[in-house]
């Protein structure tokens, strides 16, 4: 693809050089990613950018959202706020700048927010994340698990056993922990959101663990759905494709970083901004998701289509 995508957003368009370490942090990213303006179309088919507006959808409601500092994490806490839910950010310690400048952006709806560093791996840091939660809120309505690490490997012979197991830990094992110790504090109509990922379906060569984890979330949100629908608690998943957030200049080389995605997403011929996918968590956490359950979301433009 030849020609820059048609798009409002510079940072799909514009993607630089650009490199960081794990876990990666917004405040870093060469371009700014968008968190809460979204793309609309005129009437001849151009682009521009609108800011999200709530309208009461999760009042009253209290969430919990981890990895909820940066990327889509942020994007879910900032949209969940303007729809009137109180929140609460897990991050890790070293993603401290990224959560106070979402607490001062969350401030701004009037809503409360709590920030708990916290590694979700370490031992009784999930019991910790609920019993801080239900002390300062007392209510858990929902629950977003979003929180993850990706290493990519050029091949199997390359996996390192520390960097399989850090991922596993990090990204299915501390989720069902958490969801473990979240369920006997949440009532008919509460929801638990879990992120899976594109690679849980088409694969991915240079994410043989990550993918793995992916599909373990996939599997473990049916089956948790399944448990829980006799409750009246819905168990649902979003499946990203390509998105502009810290993990990926954390986990690339800037050289990769740059033009990332271009013309290889079938729609718009770009990777997509979080502000893109954070209504999809908006839907599975308010009344709109009352009767949805045991599915899985796919946000992707176009690179996977027909896997559910």
């Amino acid at each position: 693809m030849s020609d820059k995508p048609i798009s409002a957003y510079k940072a799909s368009v514009e993607v630089p050089s650009q490199e960081q370490n794990l876990p990666g942090l917004d405040k870093k990213m060469a371009v700014p990613a968008e968190h809460s303006r979204l793309e609309y179309w005129d009437e001849k088919g151009q682009p521009y950018l609108k800011e999200y507006v709530g309208s009461e959808k999760l009042k009253g409601k209290k969430a919990i959202i981890t990895g909820g500092d940066s990327g889509i994490g942020r994007t879910a806490a900032i949209l969940f706020a303007r729809e009137g839910a109180d929140v609460t950010i897990v991050y890790l310690p070293d993603e401290e700048e990224d959560a106070k400048s979402l607490e001062a952006e969350i401030m701004k709806t009037s809503r409360k927010v709590l920030l708990i560093p916290i590694d979700l791996t370490s031992d009784g840091a999930p019991q910790k994340v609920i019993s801080s939660h239900m002390k300062k809120f007392g209510a858990l309505d929902i629950l977003v698990n979003n929180a993850s690490v990706q290493i990519l490997s050029s091949g199997i012979e390359e996996l390192k056993d520390e960097n399989i197991l850090q991922t596993f830990q990090s990204n299915i094992i501390q989720m069902i922990q958490l969801s473990r110790e979240a369920v006997p504090h949440m009532k008919r109509g509460a929801s638990i959101i879990n992120t899976s990922s594109v690679v849980a379906y088409k694969g991915s060569s240079h994410l043989l663990d990550y993918s793995a984890t992916k599909g373990a979330i996939a599997t473990f949100t049916r089956s948790l759905a399944t448990q829980l629908a006799p409750k009246g608690i819905r168990v649902n998943a979003v499946a990203p494709g390509l998105f502009y957030t810290p993990l990926q200049p954390a986990s690339r080389s800037s050289d990769a970083m740059e033009g990332w995605g271009l013309g290889s997403v079938p729609l718009h011929g770009r990777v997509g901004q979080p502000a893109e996918i954070g209504e999809a968590y908006v839907l599975l956490a308010g009344p709109g998701g009352n009767y949805i359950t045991g599915t899985v979301i796919h946000v992707n433009g176009g690179v996977h289509i027909g896997g559910a």
